[in-house]
């Protein structure tokens, strides 16, 4: 410490710092929100905590300073622990003949209320789907607009709710749909649906999911305004909330005999409790197959994958894209699957 000048003293004292909060995140998928509801907060920011520590590390490289082992090894530890944060390799696509494709996506009721300041958009959401043809289409915030037409896929299942303005989630498929139902949410619009889908001799059970919502205005004057401590409390409150829900989801999840596809719209990210217990030693589609950070919500101050497609370790996963389409608060994904005899 005392070869460094007080900018530098200055910046190893918050290099420690955020360096600690990094190495405590990284134990927050295994602490239940319903005991730790203020700490889990802090997976909500992991992937800014990562990119500040790999800002770090780079800072004193370059200045060849041994304090650079500090982020380097906490950065190391979260590799190993969780994977990479972005992606570095291209994202794979292997042709197969029984390759199919799956898409997610939360649609935000088709800009309903005109949140983008642009005509026509639900036409656009549904000219696009079109274009990249999924198979099995996976929609959360779900509403059946009346220029909406999908019927170029064969069957479909969709949970409504709402009185004035019907909307929910909705399973579209060109497979045959056998069985479909829902998990209810106590207390909430929000719900889990399923759809059992018969892909040549095999039945495959879909499931689209939407946990709770934190409700948080991403615009950054509304931000400055907002009261921290009232804020906190609120994402904790909803991250419980997200646990008790992703609870009944495993307890449903549990009788079902068929392989499976996960779809949804988690609102919580990669490095929380809610995202290791519903994946469980599914696969990670984007992990297996994306490249760079994956982006699916449009948060404006570092990039928020919270939305997810898992798969039974049966299937190949032979591609994965994440696309720019900028016609929600949410960016589509779409994964191709092969399931080997």
């Amino acid at each position: 410490m005392k070869k460094l000048k007080f900018f530098d003293k200055l910046l190893w004292l918050v290099n420690r710092i955020l360096a600690v909060l990094l190495l405590l995140s990284f134990i927050l998928p295994f602490l239940p929100p319903k005991t730790f509801s203020i700490l889990s907060v802090l997976s909500l920011g992991v992937a800014l905590l990562i990119l500040i520590n790999v800002l770090f590390f780079l800072y004193w490289l370059i200045k060849l300073k041994k304090q650079l082992i500090l982020s380097l090894t906490v950065l190391l530890i979260g590799y190993f622990s969780f994977g990479s944060l972005y992606k570095f390799t291209s994202s794979t696509q292997v042709e197969a003949p029984n390759n199919f494709k799956v898409m997610n996506y939360n649609v935000r009721l088709f800009n309903l209320y005109e949140w983008i300041p642009e005509k026509g958009i639900e036409t656009k959401v549904i000219n696009f789907i079109k274009a990249e043809s999924p198979d099995v289409l996976s929609l959360q915030e779900y509403h059946p607009h009346k220029n909406i037409d999908l019927s170029f896929f064969k069957y479909k299942f969709e949970k409504l709710s709402g009185k004035k303005t019907k909307y929910g989630q909705a399973i579209f498929s060109q497979f045959p749909i056998v069985n479909s139902g829902s998990v209810e949410f106590p207390d909430t619009a929000n719900n889990a649906i399923y759809a059992d889908v018969v892909k040549g001799g095999d039945t495959i059970r879909f499931y689209n999911i939407h946990l709770e919502s934190m409700r948080i205005d991403t615009k950054v004057e509304n931000l400055k305004t907002e009261d921290s401590e009232r804020l906190f409390k609120r994402i904790g409150k909803t991250f419980k909330m997200q646990q008790f829900q992703t609870e009944l989801f495993l307890m449903h999840k549990k009788q079902c005999k068929y392989k499976m596809v996960i779809c949804g719209d988690f609102n919580n990210t990669a490095f929380s409790y809610v995202y290791r217990n519903i994946k469980g030693d599914l696969n990670d589609t984007f992990k297996e197959a994306g490249n760079g950070f994956g982006r699916t919500y449009d948060f404006k101050f570092f990039p928020v994958r919270i939305d997810f497609i898992f798969s039974d370790k049966d299937f190949n996963v032979n591609g994965f894209k994440t696309y720019n389409a900028h016609y929600s608060d949410h960016y589509p994904i779409m994964t191709t699957l092969s399931l080997e005899k």
